[in-house]
């Protein structure tokens, strides 16, 4: 388990739309451009081996940036294909906030970073003491038959309270501004209420994928 000590102030970054990580939770990738694969030969060979995922986001004005907040996960598993397509696992470790891009000559972005504003990820797993399961389960059934989607159901009545809400807000196919709303959750039965909202609006008629055509 980190502590505040270990984490870096500085640490290389993987910009990706709609993908979310979270603490305690794992992410796997697939990684094959080369500037990606040169920040994963690089971060092995630290000790931490931290990657922070960061969602894009477009200004009004149209230029892009990044949001400001991310998690930073550690490699816990990697492979390599022959075409040198590399597989890894990230653990999700801690949010961060993104202060300064890292001037450099590498083929990735570093960023600059602060934690102190999400140190209780570095604690034991979140409890939400009025998580009401069972109707939580019947919407989210309703929400993957509607998207097709399938998990193992074992694996959902046997999962805590944390992994559960923070699996379901990584795999669930919302908008990347809605994804983020879920990263920036300050607690975990705030997500969880969050999450309830976006498979309800999901559900409702009207809503996108689910019209209904009126004759």
């Amino acid at each position: 388990m980190f502590q505040s000590a270990d984490l870096p102030e500085t640490i290389p970054v993987f910009p990706l739309t709609g993908a979310l990580l979270l603490p305690r939770a794992r992410l796997p990738l697939q990684l094959f451009e080369p500037q990606y694969l040169k920040m994963l030969e690089d971060c092995l060979s630290t000790r931490d081996r931290l990657i922070g995922m960061i969602q894009p986001t477009t200004a009004p004005d149209g230029t892009s940036g990044l949001y400001a907040i991310g998690c930073a996960g550690r490699v816990v598993s990697f492979s390599e294909a022959e075409d040198r397509r590399c597989m890894i696992t990230l653990l999700g470790v801690s949010r961060f906030r993104v202060t300064r891009e890292v001037s450099s000559f590498s083929l990735y972005r570093r960023y600059e970073v602060e934690w102190g504003e999400f140190s209780t990820d570095l604690g034991p797993p979140e409890v939400d003491e009025e998580f009401d399961r069972k109707t939580f389960l019947i919407q989210l059934n309703q929400f993957l038959s509607l998207n097709n989607l399938s998990i193992d159901r074992d694996n959902l009545d046997a999962a805590q309270d944390e992994l559960l809400i923070n699996s379901l807000s990584m795999v669930c196919p919302f908008e990347p501004e809605d994804k983020q709303a879920l990263l920036e959750a300050p607690s975990l039965q705030i997500r969880r209420e969050a999450l309830s909202i976006l498979i309800e609006f999901a559900l409702r008629p009207n809503s996108p994928g689910n019209e209904t055509v009126l004759q």
